[in-house]
């Protein structure tokens, strides 16, 4: 059951977007103060891979479960909780003792960001029904990615260079208590019709799966024995959740929505970007800092050609996709992403000042533009009623690539370099890596042309109608307080 639409529409999109702004603009800041951090604590590259990938693991196996949650028991509520978990995790990792309890306090940070995003862009799905006026809003949502990418390398370095690294958590503070004023204030409780019950053993298997298949990768340079077992585990987990979920009524997973071309191209495409994006965060954050010897906030104005055509690609994709669809953005996206990285692999370009540039800026203009039709796509196909579901699937696909990419890339750069210091071995360590990019790059591309021609949109049509049809009896929905 929902309350009366809102009056003011642009208001909700904005306090929706402060959250999206806090849990993005923790990623950029923190990857700028990677190496400051690496210093402070005596952080091994695992150790740094670590730091942000168990914020984007716990992020990517809780979003399915907050997405369902807020559609059960209040998209306003979930929204609010997590406003206040992830404003104290913040203020926790300002003061972790050591990078044990700073890989923890991340967790804590990640419960919290786990019912920001997916509950947002659910509400914001409900706020916007007009398919044209959605895709407008949720192009601003991808501008907020953008800003938070040219805000984010600068705060970071400008807070890393006169006050430290702990001081990069206080921003989320004020922006995280104001969004939960306006919240309580203006934003309208609603559910779906008919939410999903939980699904205990879904969601663990799906910890399990994540989890055990992360420890894999980043450890595997390091002892590559221990971790087979790890490995077994994830594809134990992985057959599991394939056997267990389509037997039950209301999985967890829905593995009927991969039945749409569209959103198994939109899942796939949005892994394969984000892994990109952490990927050539990671290589580029500790490229000019350890081996050119920038600081923080040298590094952070480095940043800017990436992160200014992000910003202002993202709305002109959006409105793209409102009125032309998810092809051409899908594209432009695909070739720049593949060019950039290219450039690096081919080229070696990080070691001149222009194709340094060049690169970066491919990548930023890649990025601002694949981020618009992968949500437009993962929720404009299905049922409104199950809005929290779709959008949380696609962001669990970006946290999940922004995971993998991190842990491949940093992976196979701590194999090259070994024991040699990374200002003699960095470059020639970093090409696979770069490989490894334009592989992400390349499946942008081509899963952008094969998912959003014709065919593709009647999988997609044929799909939810499947879903409504098959779709059980509402059961009466408890009253939710306002």
């Amino acid at each position: 059951m929902s309350e009366p639409g809102p009056r003011r529409p642009q208001l909700v999109l904005a306090i929706c977007c402060m959250s999206l702004l806090i849990v993005s603009l923790d990623n950029t800041v923190l990857n700028v103060a990677l190496p400051a951090l690496q210093r402070d604590l005596h952080a091994s590259t695992a150790g740094l891979q670590w730091t942000i990938d168990a914020y984007t693991l716990v992020l990517a196996s809780l979003l399915m479960l907050a997405g369902s949650t807020a559609d059960r028991i209040g998209r306003k509520r979930v929204f609010m909780a997590g406003l206040v978990i992830f404003t104290i995790g913040s203020a926790l990792c300002s003061v972790a003792p050591n990078l044990q309890a700073l890989v923890a306090f991340r967790m804590v940070q990640a419960v919290g960001g786990s019912m920001l995003n997916p509950v947002a862009m659910s509400i914001i799905t409900n706020t916007f029904t007009d398919a044209r006026e959605r895709a407008r809003a949720i192009g601003v949502w991808g501008a907020v990615v953008g800003l938070s990418m040219a805000a984010g390398p600068l705060v970071g370095g400008l807070l890393v260079d006169s006050v430290g690294w702990r001081s990069i958590f206080w921003v989320n503070l004020p922006v995280g208590a104001a969004a939960l004023l306006l919240t309580l204030r203006y934003v309208p409780e609603s559910r779906a019709p008919r939410a999903r019950r939980p699904d205990p053993v879904g969601q663990a298997l799906v910890i399990t799966l994540f989890g055990s298949l992360t420890y894999a990768i980043i450890e595997a340079p390091h002892s590559p024995a221990a971790v087979a077992p790890f490995a077994v585990l994830a594809l134990l987990a992985l057959a599991g959740l394939l056997r267990y979920e389509p037997r039950r009524e209301e999985p967890l997973i829905d593995l009927r929505f991969f039945r749409s071309a569209p959103f198994s191209g939109a899942t796939v495409i949005a892994i394969s970007a984000f892994a990109a994006l952490g990927g050539f965060l990671f290589l580029s954050t500790l490229y000019l800092q350890n081996v050119r010897g920038l600081s923080a906030l040298e590094a952070g104005l480095w940043m800017l050609p990436m992160a200014v055509p992000t910003f202002l690609c993202a709305p002109l994709s959006g409105r793209l996709v409102g009125t032309r669809g998810p092809r051409l953005p899908l594209l432009v996206a695909g070739l720049a992403m593949t060019a950039s990285a290219l450039l690096f692999a081919l080229l070696d370009a990080e070691t001149s000042d222009t194709t340094l540039f060049l690169g970066f800026l491919l990548f930023g203009v890649g990025f601002g533009f694949v981020n618009a039709p992968i949500t437009n796509t993962a929720v404009s196909g299905m049922p409104r009623s199950q809005a929290g579901v779709a959008a949380a699937v696609a962001s669990t696909s970006r946290q999940l690539g922004q995971t993998l990419g991190v842990a491949v890339v940093g992976a196979v750069l701590a194999a090259g370099v070994g024991s040699s210091s990374y200002r003699d071995a960095f470059t020639a360590a970093a090409g696979p890596g770069w490989w490894v990019l334009t592989g992400c790059g390349l499946a942008v591309l081509v899963l952008g042309l094969l998912t959003s021609g014709p065919w593709a949109r009647g999988t997609a049509e044929r799909t939810a109608r499947r879903l409504e049809s098959e779709r059980p009896p509402a059961r009466e929905p408890r009253r939710v307080p306002a």
